[in-house]
């Protein structure tokens, strides 16, 4: 007779679910407050989404070490805390963005802040475990939900990048797949830690098989990180994302598959497999060379912005490639600043949005809309001057210290050819990025009315814009500690 099974609380350690769950009631609670009264004001939904993220951010600082629970599919650990803090931060920013002066169709629906609350919710159980099911689960969770909150952008362009986005979402999704039945049919597990030490007991044999399931698993990484060749979805998707949606895009999906790539690599990093080493090479210097030579003839801001954010993916790729502390730590220092200027410029964007394309037949954000901004609109041509400067790394801004502090590890690491690439690009970037800046302070305006560049600004989105440049600008009081805060989380998860 079988003895029956006994699964105690304390071993499930439910605390790790507690921010997920937050939110997962959250969004039911929006679903079910829709049910008996659908004429509540888009401010009051984002408010409450505001508030069930501050819970998820409480429950989440209140967690610490590396735990495993929930019949060891979940980690909560160093590495897991950050990214998740900084999926929170930059979701906080972005939902805000949604009480916007002028009215549109998706920030009136109760679903829109439902479905936000899920895709959260996947990118946080991506981040919380080492395993390859539930983080399968939460990639298709997220996945799923932006897809929908793409598509409620309510023009025919966002139909168009639903459809790309789903389409590429599918392929990556089918590749993670592929990778996780080659690496159980090796180890038996789908967990990376037992994953590791079987193939160390077998000293990585058969290597055919690995590689096959390392390429699996990088091209479903690059669709997420947005790397050379899966790049080819994200200026067309931003192009027909609302800008901060896009922004969005641009910074939380490429942390969550930050965070597995880091832990997938790991296994091969620290066995010194140097073909791994290569191939993560060989991606990320044709990343940035693509994506920065790409976004020199770009006619529209956004898209300009969307080879941008793949260029940077492909200069933190550089770090990946090294797998030491140093070099984790500056992935997420890099792209902690990132965030915030990031953000910062795709809500300028918002700012200026109208509902028709008043500039240009197919793009909404032309360089020639923003020419001789700085005499009808001064500040916001400031502002965005400052965005633009510090994207290209510019001292004494934000991500000046980010890449200085990113190329530093890989100097250390004895890799200098591919440190001097990276000054090469980030001086490569420096042309696309000023040449918005020729446009607002050199051109001459095409209206004298100010107020159109500034017809969807209301309060909340200027603070939004305030709290961005702030930090954008102030990034160098800050860089110590965070860099320290990071450090210490990277140790605590013994990467």
């Amino acid at each position: 007779m079988l003895s029956p099974i006994s699964v105690s609380l304390a071993n499930l350690n439910m605390a790790l679910l507690a921010p997920m769950a937050i939110l997962s009631f959250g969004a039911l609670i929006v679903i079910c407050i829709d049910l008996f009264n659908k004429n509540l004001d888009k401010s009051f939904y984002v408010m409450l989404t505001l508030l069930f993220i501050l819970f998820d951010f409480t429950a989440l600082i209140g967690l610490s070490g590396s735990k495993h629970g929930f019949f060891n599919m979940m980690l909560v650990d160093g590495i897991s805390i950050l990214a998740q803090g900084i999926i929170l931060i930059s979701s906080a920013l972005i939902i805000i963005t949604a009480l916007s002066n002028k009215p549109f169709k998706e920030f009136k629906k109760a679903e829109y802040y439902a479905l936000f609350m899920f895709m959260i919710v996947g990118f946080q159980f991506m981040v919380a475990t080492d395993n390859l099911i539930l983080i399968f689960l939460g990639l298709e969770t997220a996945s799923l939900s932006l897809y929908t909150l793409i598509a409620l952008h309510n023009r025919n362009k966002a139909f168009e990048a639903a459809i790309k986005y789903f389409t590429m979402g599918a392929l990556a999704a089918g590749f993670f797949a592929l990778s996780s039945l080659v690496f159980y049919a090796l180890t038996g597990s789908v967990e990376l830690s037992v994953i590791e030490k079987v193939l160390s007991a077998r000293n990585y044999a058969p290597g055919v098989a690995i590689l096959a399931g390392v390429v699996f698993m990088l091209i479903a990484l690059g669709f997420k990180l947005s790397v050379v060749p899966t790049h080819t979805w994200t200026p067309d998707v931003y192009e027909g994302s609302s800008a901060p949606l896009a922004g969005y895009m641009s910074v939380v999906p490429k942390i969550a598959g930050l965070v597995i790539a880091i832990r997938f690599l790991d296994i091969f990093l620290h066995a010194h497999i140097v073909w791994v080493q290569d191939i993560l090479i060989f991606l990320a210097v044709i990343t940035m060379f693509l994506a920065n030579i790409t976004a020199l003839v770009q006619e529209d801001v956004k898209r300009m912005l969307a080879f941008s954010s793949i260029a940077h993916a492909g200069f933190v790729l550089t770090a990946l490639m090294i797998g030491s502390t140093q070099a984790n730590s500056a992935i997420f220092l890099y792209w902690i600043l990132f965030m915030f200027t990031n953000i910062g410029a795709f809500t300028m964007l918002w700012i200026a949005r109208h509902k028709k394309n008043l500039w240009d037949s197919r793009y909404q954000h032309p360089f020639t809309k923003f020419s001789g901004l700085v005499k009808v609109s001064p500040m916001m041509a400031m502002i965005m001057a400052v965005f633009m400067f510090t994207l290209a790394g510019m001292p004494p801004f934000s991500v000046f210290w980010g890449k200085l502090y990113l190329i530093s590890s890989v100097v250390d690491s004895g890799h200098i050819v591919l440190a001097v690439i990276m000054v090469i690009n980030s001086a490569i970037a420096v042309y696309y990025y000023t040449k918005l800046i020729v446009y607002m302070f050199l051109k001459d305006p095409i209206t004298e009315d100010g107020n159109i560049y500034i017809a969807n600004s209301s309060t909340p989105i200027k603070v939004v814009v305030g709290f961005s440049l702030a930090f954008t600008v102030l990034a160098s009081i800050f860089v110590e500690p965070i860099l320290t805060m990071v450090t210490q989380l990277m140790q605590s998860s013994g990467f």
